[in-house]
């Protein structure tokens, strides 16, 4: 099975930090060992900018940052670009970020979870797609997408 996941849970899998890290490596190897991994075309740079981050606040040594950023680059992650999705990531505007909505929009897209560590996009009303995250939290939604949408469809 396909998941989508999200700049929080990569960054914190390949900087291999705390509770979360943990979670999230083993989201990644239970994805990679199942299936695949799926996120938008801005995941990297997002995910290179939380590992920037943590560099910067000192809770990742620079050597650490750079082995954490090469990893990042060679994780198979299929990505996806912004406009087949356009149209439902502006349906979601109003109770999530246009760069949150990127990744719930290609979830239900997909018809598969979201997996990520921001577990306020978890409880914001609108994504119709099962949102994955740590401890063993699955907020269930209902899709209300009108039936056969599909962006990615050849037809």
């Amino acid at each position: 099975m396909t998941v989508v996941v999200d700049g929080s849970v990569l960054a914190a899998a390949v900087a291999h930090l705390g509770p979360d890290g943990t979670w999230s490596e083993a989201a990644i190897a239970d994805a990679g060992e199942k299936g695949s991994m799926a996120a938008p075309q801005m995941v990297l740079a997002e995910a290179g900018n939380a590992l920037r981050r943590m560099e910067l606040t000192g809770h990742l040594p620079s050597f650490e940052a750079a082995l954490a950023h090469r990893d990042l680059l060679t994780l198979e992650i299929e990505l996806y670009p912004f406009a087949p999705l356009a149209d439902r990531i502006w349906e979601l505007r109003h109770n999530i970020t246009i760069y949150d909505a990127w990744y719930v929009a290609l979830a239900e897209a997909l018809s598969c979870p979201l997996v990520t560590l921001d577990r306020r996009r978890a409880r914001a009303p609108g994504p119709t797609c099962e949102i994955v995250t740590p401890p063993d939290l699955r907020i269930m939604r209902e899709p209300t997408i009108a039936s056969g949408w599909t962006p990615f469809s050849s037809g």
